[in-house]
């Protein structure tokens, strides 16, 4: 763990801001290759990128606030919510913040937003193994203790109070899983059959490989559990069941055949 990567004068660089915003200039790069294969120019998705950023971290900011407002917040200065490269933002809230930010840019723009969220969906994926990375080498979103050989350990004077004790590389797992999961998204992508599908398929399959990866969890707080599940859990279950409804509502009906790819 080495939260910052680099220190010139007054300004501080963190390793944790640094690989999300790697990842996520990756993910676009990767979403604009795939574009104009679906007949989507590239630079339309460039483009599509300041929303995607202004909407992931309001979304993504937003949630995390509230779910930890009483632990971390109340009685804070106001100027603490704005501090993102100490660490504190909620996937799913920025997967959301970011889909509203796409749907309003392709209303705009007149452009299909089912097929621009299957353009997404694996650079999605792909942007999301940097941004694990970011949480491990800012010590958050750490594991449950673990005594296995390939168990990690924080130090002693870390910032952000992780466990010092060995844990669960958790954030090794799900950078892993989500790197298996867009070389899956980027396969089929090919073999798509209607707008929609790739992105419904990441949304089960993220669900998938995150709800897993929470079995090993231990930085949640005792009153954030629910009959043993986590708030990723939980939400979990709401995205995977988003998934289904779309892939079965956007599926045509009567036909095989294949879109353009």
């Amino acid at each position: 763990m080495h939260s910052i990567a680099l220190k010139l004068g007054p300004l501080t660089l963190h390793w944790y801001g640094v690989l999300v915003a790697l990842g996520f200039l990756l993910g676009l790069w990767n979403a604009s290759r795939r574009a104009p294969r679906v007949g989507i120019p590239g630079e339309k998705i460039a483009d599509l990128g300041p929303w995607l950023i202004i909407g992931a971290l309001l979304g993504a900011r937003t949630l995390y606030v509230i779910s930890y407002w009483r632990e971390q917040f109340a009685g804070q200065p106001l100027r603490e919510i704005f501090m993102i490269h100490h660490g504190g933002l909620v996937y799913y809230g920025g997967l959301v913040g970011a889909a509203l930010a796409c749907w309003l840019y392709t209303h705009w723009k007149r452009l299909p937003l089912w097929r621009v969220a299957d353009v997404l969906a694996p650079g999605i994926a792909l942007g999301y193994v940097f941004g694990r990375l970011g949480c491990l080498m800012n010590g958050c979103c750490y594991g449950r203790a673990c005594d296995l050989p390939w168990a990690i350990r924080f130090p002693e004077d870390n910032a952000v109070g992780a466990p010092t004790f060995p844990v669960h590389p958790t954030q090794i797992y799900d950078s892993l899983l989500s790197l298996g999961l867009f070389a899956v998204l980027a396969w089929w992508f090919k073999r798509r059959k209607f707008d929609g599908q790739i992105f419904s398929f990441y949304l089960l399959g993220y669900a998938l490989t995150r709800s897993f990866v929470e079995l090993f969890r231990g930085d949640y707080p005792a009153e954030h559990l629910r009959a043993g599940l986590t708030p990723a859990h939980l939400v979990s279950i709401a995205a995977f069941a988003g998934g289904c409804v779309l892939f079965f509502l956007l599926r045509p009906r009567g036909t095989d055949a294949p879109r353009r790819s």
